[in-house]
């Protein structure tokens, strides 16, 4: 394939007061806040809001989405008095939650699934990228399971929960992971094997309906896309970005590859999501190949060197570095949870840290708010 492959980002967020507790409001800033070219919707929980990108080509187009997109539920937010926080776990615990969105569907699945409905409040950054056929996206699927520990921990950004750090740094991974259809992917021999194995899981009930298929990646049902659902929501779009054109060159190569996909089991990739999970982008890492757990900036380097001439191709080598070696010196999103608690032990600045500026001025935003 020589052709370049489209992408967009879906990101879920928490709306919450001054002090990080959730509002029930988010259908509110939904409902005005300015689209620009994406789409705005209502999730799980009344907190949530999310966000989906158009289809993009460049990581400029998607970048200019996700800024506007973000900034406009920050505006419809700031003018309630309520905050848009981009974070994995929701920082405040709540006598009273404020409860499922009115969606039968959504009713649904908490008389059917009962306590779990209560535990995956949590906020994720999906990745599509655009396939030739559901074939091919078996083919991706196979080809890129190994390296899920590694994107998962490119936007781990979900150390806190209830006002105390629970000591990973996606803890929205281990929260998620609850749902019996989630996690990584099996490698599968076939599309028909995918397939047979979605309709074993509504047979059996695990799932009510194919949306419900929660694998770490999916076969898109609404879209000719192949979507990553591995990561936490990112901190800053720069972070969001990069996860987003790894993805696409991942995806791009193993198109390209007649190579056997790595024959890696399932309960060894869970195993190595674990500590992917606990350990977020400052620690170590599984590598694809041998398991062992390395630096994870030196195995992202690695993966770069690897990916360099479809990031190239893609004219996105030059983004992809310098955001990657930006994350290796201020840390993910997890680590700037946990050093704005740090300071003075309150939950209200990690909630002044991670939300969305309503004023959207292009700066470099990750600069001023580490600076500050």
């Amino acid at each position: 394939m020589s052709e370049q492959l489209t992408f967009g980002v879906e990101e879920e967020f928490f709306v919450v007061d001054h002090r990080g507790g959730l509002s029930g409001h988010a259908a509110a800033l939904v409902h005005d806040a300015d689209d620009h070219d994406g789409e705005l919707q209502t999730e799980l929980n009344r907190s949530q809001a999310e966000l989906a990108t158009g289809i993009c080509r460049t990581h400029d187009e998607l970048l200019g989405q996700l800024n506007d997109l973000r900034t406009g539920l920050a505006v419809a937010g700031e003018r309630r008095g309520l905050r848009l926080v981009p974070s994995g776990a929701a920082l405040v615990a709540e006598a009273d939650p404020p409860g499922l969105t009115a969606n039968p569907r959504y009713q649904r699945m908490a008389d059917h699934f009962g306590a779990v409905i209560d535990q995956v409040t949590t906020c994720g950054c999906h990745v599509h990228v655009g396939i030739p056929d559901a074939e091919a996206g078996v083919h991706v699927i196979n080809h890129v399971r190994p390296w899920l520990p590694l994107l998962l921990t490119l936007t781990a950004n979900s150390p806190i929960e209830s006002g105390a750090d629970t000591g990973y740094s996606s803890w929205r991974y281990r929260r998620w992971t609850q749902w019996p259809s989630a996690g990584p992917p099996p490698r599968f021999a076939s599309h028909d094997h995918y397939e047979s194995i979605v309709d074993g899981c509504l047979r059996s009930g695990a799932i009510l309906d194919r949306a419900m298929v929660y694998w770490d990646i999916r076969l898109s049902d609404r879209h000719p896309t192949l979507e990553f659902r591995v990561s936490d929501v990112a901190a800053i779009p720069q972070d969001a970005v990069l996860l987003a054109v790894i993805v696409r060159a991942l995806t791009h190569a193993a198109l390209n590859t007649t190579t056997p996909a790595p024959d890696l089991s399932n309960e060894i990739l869970r195993a190595r999501l674990w500590r992917a999970s606990r350990d977020g982008f400052t620690g170590h890492c599984p590598h694809p190949r041998h398991g062992n757990a390395v630096p994870t900036h030196e195995l992202l380097t690695e993966l770069l060197s690897t990916l360099a001439p479809v990031l190239r191709e893609n004219n996105d080598h030059d983004f992809a570095r310098e955001q990657a070696a930006r994350l290796s010196v201020r840390g993910g999103g997890a680590d700037r949870q946990r050093q704005a608690f740090e300071r003075n032990g309150q939950i209200e600045d990690v909630v002044s840290m991670l939300a969305v500026d309503p004023v959207d001025d292009r700066a470099d935003v990750d600069v001023q708010r580490s600076a500050g």
